[in-house]
């Protein structure tokens, strides 16, 4: 045997090598680390973004009691007066009895829609603020309160 041939070549012995697989991924300090300023993060994020998701509500609940203002206007344009509290919203929808000038559904969808927190609006004609007052008890589903829980009414805006 030729003894040179068995050599290895220079050129070989520089070549680098590939990594090992357990040189691989990341180590489980690193992924505690990101774990860590992800929930940091999200402790201070997630607070505000609760607050503003129930902000919105209440300020879907005003724009709700609008809508249904401005409906029951046109139903009083059309018979002459607003419907009693026993006929309630749902005249908006259907028409009541003995209401022959009755020219509805009044609202979009022929259905008369719950506040944001999944809750009937109220509705009393005559009512203490006007005409007629529509509201929704807030989050809590109880009459007063403060803040998301507070009433929203169609005689105060909030």
């Amino acid at each position: 045997m030729n003894l040179l041939k068995m050599r290895p070549r220079r050129n070989q012995l520089l070549k680098p090598t590939a990594p090992r697989d357990s040189e691989a991924g990341f180590t489980l300090v690193e992924i505690l680390v990101v774990i860590t300023i992800i929930g940091l993060i999200m402790g201070l994020v997630g607070p505000r973004v609760l607050n503003y998701l129930s902000e919105s509500k209440v300020k879907a609940a005003n724009i709700q009691i609008q809508s249904l203002a401005s409906s029951l206007d046109l139903y009083y344009l059309d018979l002459g007066r607003y419907p009693t509290t026993s006929q309630g919203l749902a005249a908006l929808v259907q028409r009541p009895g003995g209401a022959s000038a009755w020219n509805g559904p009044y609202l979009k969808n022929s259905a008369v829609p719950n506040d944001p927190w999944g809750h009937p609006y109220l509705y009393k004609a005559p009512g203490a603020h006007g005409p007629y007052d529509i509201y929704s008890l807030g989050s809590d589903g109880q009459e007063g309160g403060t803040g998301t829980a507070a009433d929203v009414t169609s005689w105060e805006r909030r």
